[in-house]
């Protein structure tokens, strides 16, 4: 295990797939290792990359990656692609789409199956960002599955959300509506080279530009390049004004408390199950009881509750 924390934090990039890997699988081992690094994280800035299937995500953030590197920063790429409910299996096809950070020092590319988390989220996401912040990562991009409403779950993983729209998501207004407009700091119509992108961009000025936090919204386009230089440079100035790491640090306080609560809460789940489990003659009399009408399922449910929560 020491030997993995020390690949970690030196930037062995199989150890850090290694570790990933165990992450991903909830091997007992991992849990070691994110309690050693934890007091190396922190320092990374998290950007969530959602919206429509189809908007472009995976291409734009391979085009985007050249400017990043420009600002002097190392790269990682998170790409949650689907699970299949029937295999367990994920298409983890993203590779396929950035071919240009395969063989790049400076930048990480894996892909994760959300294997059926609520918004397309791996449920090992946060524990990978912090193993990719230990590894002296400096932006961590976390592109999520194309799932409409349930995309609004990136914005509880990661420090900054951007939407991605193109002109060919179908109807603008309902597009927009999909869930996407609380959740994001900046708005990206990709695709301006395509008619009917400055259209969607009006749509978005008025239906989110005067929100009270405030979103940036930009046309750029991955196919042509438009926009992309600018975009990137003022997203980096962004990330490294005062205010802004301030706000991170509130965010990431609240994300800790909801993950806190989490994990306490799957904690006291899996140990009710265990004594469930361990008192299956309790459970068949009060199933007869309820059979028989001589108890109704709430009194039960009492019942059994009391007996989980006074075992030791």
């Amino acid at each position: 295990m020491d030997i993995l924390v020390e690949g970690i934090l030196s930037n062995n990039k199989r150890v850090i797939a290694q570790t990933i890997s165990k992450i991903d699988n909830e091997d007992p081992v991992a849990r070691e290792i994110l309690k050693k690094i934890y007091p190396k994280t922190g320092k990374a800035v998290t950007i969530g990359f959602t919206g429509p299937a189809g908007a472009g995500k995976s291409t734009l953030i391979g085009k985007l990656i050249p400017f990043f590197k420009n600002f002097g920063l190392r790269i990682a790429i998170l790409a949650v692609d689907p699970t299949s409910p029937i295999t367990g299996g994920a298409i983890l096809g993203d590779r396929v789409r950035m071919p240009s950070t395969m063989d790049d020092d400076d930048v990480f590319m894996r892909s994760l199956g959300s294997r059926g988390a609520q918004g397309g989220i791996s449920k090992s996401l946060r524990n990978v960002i912090r193993v990719l912040d230990a590894a002296g990562y400096d932006l961590i991009l976390v592109e999520s599955v194309g799932a409409g409403q349930l995309e609004v779950e990136i914005s509880k993983v990661v420090n900054l959300t951007i939407v991605i729209f193109n002109p060919n998501t179908g109807d603008n207004v309902q597009a927009i509506k999909a869930g996407l407009t609380e959740i994001g700091d900046i708005y990206l119509v990709n695709k301006a080279d395509l008619i009917g992108s400055h259209t969607l961009y009006l749509t978005l000025l008025d239906l989110v530009g005067q929100a009270t936090h405030k979103p940036l919204i930009f046309k750029v386009s991955a196919n042509t390049g438009e926009g992309l230089e600018d975009f990137s440079k003022k997203l980096v100035e962004l990330i490294r004004t005062d205010t802004w790491l301030a706000k991170k640090k509130q965010k990431e306080r609240s994300d800790l408390e909801t993950e806190l609560k989490s994990i306490v809460i799957e904690e006291i789940k899996n140990k009710s199950l265990q004594i469930l489990d361990s008192n299956n003659n309790q459970i068949s009399k009060l199933v007869n009881s309820m059979s028989e009408k001589l108890k109704d399922p709430y009194t039960a449910a009492e019942e059994l509750s009391l007996l989980v929560f006074h075992s030791k």
